[in-house]
């Protein structure tokens, strides 16, 4: 008799314990988005000549683009896409340049309208000189447009979203 409650016992702590297994929810998921400068990509550099000083070419504004929310019910895997942004003389984005596939449109359009807002420290060259007192002085300034590289990657998860952005290259 012991026994039999002892097992008894045994049982019901056991079932107690026990979980059911909950149903993976059908939910769409939920998109994230990072960026980062891409590695050498073989886009020319501008030649500085002797005496001149280039600044500026830095990211000021930038948000990462959306993910499309017309890929989430599908929640395709991992797409990766890269662009070439060109950027004008007074820090606009002027012009991105993408060959993305035909399935690929949504997000690279996603990047188009992200990168309309982004905006740059101008790159600017100044041209220094000396006098006869040896004193160096500004001969002149010239703003010059450049581009940068980025891949922009896409990921549809179950959970939260997360964005990370790559550290910045030299202008090109």
């Amino acid at each position: 008799m012991i026994r039999a409650i002892t097992l008894l016992s045994a049982a019901t702590l056991l079932a107690a314990c026990a979980h059911t297994a909950q149903k993976p929810t059908s939910d769409p998921g939920v998109g994230s988005t990072s960026y980062r400068v891409a590695n050498d990509t073989g886009l020319a550099h501008y030649s500085l000549a002797l005496g001149q000083v280039a600044m500026g070419a830095t990211i000021e504004q930038h948000v990462p683009p959306a993910y499309p929310d017309s890929e989430l019910a599908a929640c395709p895997p991992q797409v990766e896409l890269p662009a070439r942004v060109i950027v004008d003389t007074r820090g606009n984005v002027g012009e991105v340049r993408m060959a993305p596939p035909t399935a690929q449109q949504p997000f690279a359009e996603a990047v188009r309208k992200a990168l309309q807002d982004w905006r740059y420290t101008p790159l600017t060259i100044t041209r220094w000189a000396a006098d006869a007192d040896g004193n160096s002085h500004a001969v002149d300034t010239e703003a010059k447009p450049f581009s940068l590289d980025y891949v922009f990657t896409f990921r549809c998860e179950h959970g939260h979203t997360s964005v990370s952005a790559g550290p910045q290259s030299p202008a090109r």
